[in-house]
């Protein structure tokens, strides 16, 4: 490859469409999501990419019925505990002050290296864009726009260079408006559970080349 990315942001998306298409219930396909991002982990780390993040649920998602928020919950847990037997410097990020935060993941929400470490992996829950950028607004600042992003909650996440979703939506979802401001976005029309590992490659081709000047 000619230019790998530093940080990559992942919306896992299709999971609904994926179940309906098979005739099952909408929330089954959240669990048909666990394998693909443990593979989607390993082939970034094979290629070097330095940091991850990954899309769990948001506070816009838990509007959805019940037996689908139990369902996304339980798969974001199950999901974050598969990564824990990986090697990496993990970050579970999102309100955690709300009921609708799983308990399983509170004692994630501190920056903890698992195995040999070495690549940064965030994994957003119950995250929500507003939310993030709240504090910047609480009482004003006379900061400059630095200070100003450290005091956003996900300020230990780093700039996105690359974004990849699945599920063929046009949109970013919310996804850390701040670190995404100047990321390139990859659309791949297959769901999530239909994860190749060629959809991947096929990003970081496109991504290489690409013509990154930041606005310069």
């Amino acid at each position: 490859m000619k230019r790998i990315p530093r940080h990559i942001g992942i919306i896992p998306d299709g999971n609904r469409r994926w179940a309906e298409e098979r005739g099952l219930p909408k929330e089954s396909g959240y669990e048909a999501g666990l394998a693909p991002g443990l593979a989607l982990f390993r082939l970034c780390k094979e290629a070097g990419v330095r940091e991850l993040t990954f899309y769990g649920f948001t506070q816009d998602n838990t509007k959805r019925p019940k037996e689908q928020v139990r369902a996304f919950q339980k798969a974001c847990v199950n999901a974050v505990m598969l990564l824990t037997k990986e090697d990496a410097d993990l970050l579970v990020l999102g309100n955690r002050s709300s009921p609708l935060f799983p308990k399983d993941l509170l004692a994630l929400t501190k920056r903890t290296t698992f195995g040999s470490g070495g690549i940064k992996l965030n994994f957003l829950v119950n995250y929500g864009w507003l939310w993030d950028i709240s504090r910047t607004m609480n009482g004003g600042s006379k900061k400059t726009s630095d200070g100003l992003l450290d005091r956003i909650h996900s300020s230990e996440i780093s700039r996105v260079d690359l974004i990849i979703r699945w599920g063929g939506r046009r949109r970013l979802s919310g996804f850390l408006p701040i670190q995404s401001v100047y990321a390139d976005f990859y659309i791949i029309d297959s769901y999530w559970p239909d994860f190749e590992p060629e959809h991947f490659f096929e990003a970081l081709d496109w991504y290489a080349s690409q013509d990154v000047t930041l606005g310069g």
